[in-house]
């Protein structure tokens, strides 16, 4: 019989699989599945996510707010909502981005990460995550190249 090992965290604590950030992570999933149930799918997501960013750290929501900007601006088609507690952006129902906050799984920096159905294949390699650690102009400027690229 073999048994799941058990991983140190960054405390010295023992668990066997998930993380509490992952739990959490889950749990707000779980809670985005049964809203959106209950409301039915044409409903403002919008200000949930603003809500979400107001939350952050002020690092963090420096960042997305910019990041929020800069996606409404350079993909208006794109729709906000919440993704595992997560502010993501999707083009008919599926999700194309989406920004993880540092504080989100103690991590050094945010994301802005990308996921299968955005058009970003480049060879047989290419990324699909950023680190963002600010905010720039030519920050905001390759966001804006990787969202149209993304989209056609």
């Amino acid at each position: 019989m073999t048994t799941t090992p058990k991983t140190a965290t960054p405390e010295g604590q023992k668990y066997d699989g998930f993380t509490e950030e992952e739990r959490d992570a889950m749990k707000e999933r779980a809670k985005e599945l049964k809203t959106k149930a209950r409301r039915g799918a044409k409903a403002d997501t919008e200000s949930e996510v603003l809500a979400k960013i107001a939350e952050m750290s002020e690092s963090d929501r420096v960042i997305a707010e910019r990041l929020h900007t800069v996606i409404k601006a350079s993909a208006p088609a794109l729709t906000p909502k919440l993704w595992y507690g997560m502010p993501a952006y999707y083009r008919d129902g599926k999700m194309i981005c989406f920004f993880q906050s540092a504080a989100k799984f103690k991590a050094r920096y945010a994301t802005l990460g990308f996921s299968d159905e955005a058009n970003l294949d480049e060879g047989a390699m290419w990324p699909a995550s950023y680190a963002i650690t600010e905010m720039t102009a030519d920050v905001e400027a390759r966001i804006g190249a990787l969202l149209m690229q993304a989209l056609s």
